[in-house]
């Protein structure tokens, strides 16, 4: 890039006001302390619930020595089934705030959202059928592999619908945030009748399992997940990294980015590869859940800024704080049942929502 490009993209972000707020340094900082204390606190909450004095014998940290006939369970409970899924709420927390992030600066509108325009439905319909798909005597052989196909399914969902959207909206280099909402609800639509479809075809286990995608649910984390989704997490916060400053700029407009030194059709794919990859990997282990991506980013821009640098980053740690205590929630608010995790982001991220588009009318301060 030549000195003059490089001059223009500072200029370029000076005037989008991209600069770091002072209070950026500390509201990572308390992020991060907001996250281990949320982790700690969701280790001892639950149908078997385990109090803070037993937690690091339970951890392993330490032991007094005295016969305890609860830490044979407690540990089981912490290491096999507690730390598994808290891990897994927040890398899914955080792929999903981070797309929604992502998505927001791409299109340059704080209401665009990979749930709300249909990116999480797409993938969830090619989840969903490829659950069927396995059990049916023509996916037999693919049986085996049904761990894998599903990350592999709902990837190519997300990928399908986000590049469905793009080509809707897109005209002439410019894109319509109008038409891209609109056309996103209407995919979404168009998914969600497919899923009832298959919800109509399939057998009592698999609509067990179509149901789970359709509510969204933690239940089903595993190591084995978990592992899934760590190398995609730090691909992920590395390549998003690689596209802030581009995002910064892009804010100006297509023609200023570019002009800037900003290869704009090459930001828009990674973009948009990014976002179906995270959100489909996401969809893939918890099912549909909503209003992350757009709650998220814009509470951060409030306290942060809106410096992709930072803002991506935080993002993916506010999104893990809000799902790994939603997840905690969703364990101790009907215990011993469990209440579908979709349901209280839904409750949350709905009226926050309303309240935006309320603001953007003028009606109310936010």
């Amino acid at each position: 890039m030549s000195l003059l490009a490089e001059s223009g993209a500072r200029s370029g972000q000076r005037r989008a006001g991209m600069s770091l707020r002072p209070a950026a340094p500390l509201a990572m900082l308390c992020l991060c302390a907001a996250l281990i204390g949320t982790a700690l606190l969701a280790l001892t909450v639950g149908a078997a619930g385990i109090p803070l004095k037993r937690l690091p014998a339970a951890l392993g940290l330490w032991s007094d020595g005295a016969a305890n006939p609860l830490l044979a369970r407690d540990q089981l409970v912490v290491w096999s089934i507690r730390i598994p899924r808290i891990a897994a709420a927040a890398m899914v927390g955080g792929l999903l705030a981070a797309s929604g992030a992502i998505m927001q600066g791409l299109f340059r509108n704080p209401l665009a959202d990979p749930a709300l325009v249909g990116v999480s439905s797409g993938g969830a319909f090619a989840a969903a059928a490829a659950i069927v798909f396995t059990d049916s005597p023509l996916g037999d052989s693919l049986r085996f592999m049904q761990n894998q196909l599903l990350p592999i399914a709902a990837f190519a969902g997300s990928l399908l619908t986000t590049m469905i959207l793009y080509g809707i909206a897109s005209r002439g280099g410019r894109t319509s945030i109008a038409i891209f909402l609109l056309a996103g609800l209407a995919i979404a639509a168009i998914a969600n009748a497919g899923i009832g479809l298959l919800v109509f075809a399939a057998d009592d286990r698999q609509l067990r399992d179509i149901t789970f995608w359709l509510l969204g649910s933690l239940s089903g984390a595993t190591w084995s997940k978990t592992m899934t989704l760590a190398p995609v997490l730090a691909i992920a916060l590395a390549a998003c990294l690689s596209i802030a400053r581009g995002l910064d700029v892009l804010v100006l407009g297509e023609a200023e980015a570019f002009h800037s030194g900003v290869d704009v059709e090459r930001l828009k794919r990674i973009s948009i590869i990014l976002v179906s990859a995270m959100t489909g990997v996401a969809v893939s282990v918890c099912g549909v859940v909503g209003f992350v991506g757009i709650v998220v980013p814009h509470l951060l821009r409030l306290v942060i800024g809106p410096a992709h640098r930072l803002l991506l980053p935080a993002s993916a740690l506010l999104g893990a704080i809000l799902l790994v205590g939603a997840d905690a929630m969703a364990r101790t608010i009907v215990a011993p049942a469990e209440m579908p995790i979709g349901i209280l982001t839904a409750a949350v991220g709905a009226p926050f929502f309303l309240a935006m588009l309320l603001r953007q009318r003028g009606l109310v301060a936010l």
